[in-house]
């Protein structure tokens, strides 16, 4: 997890920004660093370093050992039999890493000159041998990160695609030998020349290895990721396997940059070529490599930072010595160090430029802001189970979280205000005898909806009565207690499910006789039903079906309900760090890959194309409106009763079909330009609070004066809308519906989603799949690609 530092030289005293992890690495580097040298890298502004594994005596020994093999191979070979030959074990000439006092704090480099992918058996058989060498030996000293230089040319490169699946397959094995370090693939953004690694493979004393082209070829943009997508997939999207970009002087398209920001980074790798020089003459980045940074900073797991080829220049060490404990100062002694240097004025050399420079960079991000602190960076990628209020109790600190977000019912207050204003200018007729109007918060839970209600009656000048009704046996308690301290005993609190509540108890008859037996007791209506029953995906906490319950105690001609309507909306996703963790959860929890996850999406990539006509990036799925006509509700009743006529079987085995009024159905189509993955589909919804009567029906909006005054009350979650119709909202989080096997997709290609919300008149459940197809005429199109149909039925939730 990224750490956090406090900016105490800024004007914004103790303001928090992202801190930098800068390290430091050498191509040319051939040994690990002494005690003293090391020091001297810390020095200059670095927080680690490098180091290789072996050393140019362990080099000298493999290229004999290959040259013989290849003779050998090229005199005695015969059909039917090839020469494997055995690279021998690590002497202790053929590496300077033993484990010491911060052999942890180092990251391991491995040999750049093996060619995992060589077509020639004897170069890459060599080349995985030594990489298990180097992988195991590390592991033995206590490293913990090894980077691994990634292929030099890509799958896309016609006939080398045997060699990445071949650099995949080494990987993949090297995590059963390593099983205590990460492996990080360097690897460039894209391949723009000069970010290839300048040491000669092995690859060179082959005389069959075709000469790579001098003439220019068209860059293709995506096949680095293409390469690093292989290599990932090959190793199951282990949680152990993480990559090292290299960042290009010339930066491509956001569309990559968010591409690789979605992935598992672990550093962002620097050479000199990414800079330029500033009129003082010092490194300094673009403008859009400071932005890519900024934003990428703003992730929980930021990268890391590694400097590549920029110094310092180490002086060597006349006493290169294992230091012990015996060798360090005791605190005094440190100290009295300390003010003795402090005196002396050329006690430092200064900080490298490029790293100085990182630092300049680090103190001028944006600092985080307290919602970021306090909330959205600890939950992003966090995946949670939706909520099930119908079936479980919820928990005081539950409610106190979604209490916790100010623009919700802000927003509430306003639909509520706006509907008593209306009402009260329409001379609407009450359900109150005394001309107040009802309301009735449906699933009160704590309360906050309530206070939120007798606001809108003073801020209105409406009178009102107010029924707070809640199933929860704790949260009525609270209830009770706030009634008696914040309401002043205004509220009726009722203790009962929504759908069983007969709604409002008039009071008795002053006329009835004393003598007479009691009467049964006579209910009234509610003319507003205030609820806040949506999901993440507006409809997944079972929102129709709890309102469809309590409609029956809602004025018939008259009786409004807020939230008036709500709109799913999808669309599909690049998701890797979330599909490794649903991965790992998979082997203790088969529905793993079935369920909806609530989760703060962040990194993430939309693989949908913005601005196609008809086929936006985010699309809806399907619409809830309440309250309900009296026709569908009559039939929901006849169905429940068993009086349609033939029998009234539902559309699932078992069900009468009173809840197929509320199942759903959506086909989409989505454009993708480049090629990609999809993980699974977003969620989101939007939601009508209160529509003014004229604004419902269509009608020319109020005067400029009143125009926000009479606008519609809406919520949204949508990454495009959500800052124009509810910004710093964060009661509810995206929705994720997974796939179970990454769907892999060529450029151009349709994506088109097909989902069910379904029903059996006992639970609720969503179904989706996702396919990929690809025009190959005018008028004709090929699937090239599809998931599994996905089903939640096994976590449905419970009406």
């Amino acid at each position: 997890m990224s750490q956090l530092f406090m900016d105490q030289e800024s004007d914004g005293f103790n303001e928090v920004r992202p801190t930098f992890y800068i390290g430091q690495h050498d191509s040319t580097r051939a040994e690990t660093l002494t005690d003293l040298q090391y020091g001297q890298v810390l020095n200059a502004g670095f927080s680690f370093v490098t180091t290789p594994i072996t050393n140019d005596h362990f080099h000298d020994r493999i290229v004999n050992l290959l040259k013989e093999s290849l003779l050998d191979a090229k005199n005695n070979e015969q059909a039917g039999s090839i020469l494997d030959p055995v690279v021998p074990p690590l002497t202790i000439e053929d590496t300077n890493l033993f484990p010491g006092t911060y052999t942890s704090g180092l990251v391991a480099y491995s040999s750049p000159w093996i060619d995992l992918c060589s077509p020639n058996h004897v170069i890459s058989s060599i080349s995985r041998q030594i990489l298990n060498l180097e992988v195991s030996y590390a592991n033995f000293c206590g490293v913990r990160s090894i980077i691994v230089p990634g292929p030099r040319q890509d799958s896309a490169k016609t006939g080398n695609s045997q060699g990445i699946a071949q650099y995949a397959r080494a990987i993949q094995e090297a995590f059963s030998i390593g099983t205590r370090v990460s492996i990080i693939i360097h690897i460039p953004m894209y391949r723009e020349p000069g970010l290839e690694e300048k040491v000669p493979l092995l690859s060179l004393f082959d005389e069959k290895a075709g000469e790579t082209s001098s003439k220019e070829e068209e860059i293709d943009i995506f096949s680095s990721w293409d390469s690093w997508h292989v290599i990932r997939s090959v190793c199951e999207y282990d949680s152990r396997l993480f990559v090292a970009v290299k960042i290009p002087r010339v930066l491509p398209e956001i569309e990559l940059q968010m591409r690789w920001f979605s992935e598992p980074l672990q550093y962002l790798s620097f050479n000199p070529h990414a800079f330029q020089t500033n009129k003082a003459g010092h490194p300094s980045l673009s403008r859009n490599h400071q932005e890519m940074i900024f934003h990428y900073m703003r992730l929980k797991n930021a990268p890391y930072f590694l400097l590549c080829d920029v110094g310092p220049e180490l002086q060597a060490d006349p006493d290169p010595k294992q230091m012990t404990a015996a060798d360090f100062p005791t605190l005094t002694e440190a100290a009295a160090q300390q003010i003795a240097s402090s005196s002396d004025s050329n006690k430092f050399q200064g900080q490298n430029s490029y790293s100085a420079y990182l630092r300049h960079l680090e103190r001028h991000q944006e600092p985080l802001s307290d919602l970021e602190q306090s909330t959205l960076s600890n939950f992003q990628d966090w995946l949670q189970s939706p909520l099930q209020p119908l079936s479980d109790n919820l928990e005081s600190v539950t409610y106190e979280v979604f209490e916790g977000d100010p623009v919700k019912y802000w927003k509430y207050e306003l639909a509520i205000a706006a509907a008593l204003k209306e009402w009260a200018a329409q001379g609407k007729p009450t359900s109150s005898p005394g001309g107040e109007v009802v309301i009735a918060v449906a699933g009160s839970g704590r309360g906050p909806l309530v206070t939120r209600a007798l606001r809108a009656s003073k801020s209105t000048g409406v009178p009102v009565k107010v029924w707070a009704v809640e199933k929860n046996p704790n949260a009525y308690v609270y209830l009770l207690r706030q009634n008696q301290r914040e309401w002043d005993g205004r509220v009726t609190v009722v203790k009962t499910d929504m759908r069983a509540w007969k709604g409002p108890l008039l009071p008795a008859s002053s006329d009835a006789s004393s003598s007479s037996p009691s009467p049964a007791p006579a209910y009234g209506k509610v003319d507003i039903l205030v609820s806040e029953l949506l999901g993440s995906f507006g409809d997944n906490e079972l929102s129709p079906e709890c309102l469809d319950g309590i409609q029956h105690v809602l004025a018939p001609s008259t009786g409004i309900s807020i939230p008036a309507s709500y709109t799913a909306h999808v669309s599909p996703i690049s998701t890797p760090r979330i599909h490794a963790d649903i991965s790992q959860r998979a082997s203790a929890d088969p529905t793993a890959f079935h369920t909806p996850w609530v989760v703060r999406l962040f990194a993430v990539d939309f693989v949908s194309n913005r601005g196609v006509p008809g086929h936006p990036r985010f699309q809806q799925a399907w619409e809830f409106a309440h309250p309900l006509p009296a026709a569908t509700m009559a039939a929901v009743e006849a169905r429940r009763a068993g009086g349609v006529a033939g029998g009234g079987g539902g559309s699932m085995a078992g069900a009468v079909g009173a809840n197929d009024h509320n199942a759903r159905h959506c086909h989409l189509t989505f454009v993708c330009r480049s090629r990609g993955v999809v993980h699974g589909l977003a969620g989101y919804f939007e939601a009508v609070l209160y529509a003014p009567a004229a604004d419902a029906a269509g009608g020319e909006g109020a005067s400029e004066e009143g125009e926000e005054e009479d606008a519609k009350v809406e919520l949204s979650t949508l990454p495009d809308m959500i800052d124009r119709k509810s910004k710093d909202m964060i009661s509810w989080f995206p929705i994720f519906f997974p796939l179970k096997q990454p769907l892999y997709f060529p450029p151009d290609t349709e994506l088109e989603v097909s989902m069910w919300r379904q029903t059996d008149d006992a639970k609720v459940w969503y179904e989706w799949i996702v396919e990929a197809f690809m025009w190959v005429g005018p008028s004709q199109r090929v699937k090239v690609g599809g998931s599994d149909l996905c089903s939640s039925r096994k976590v449905a939730c419970l009406l």
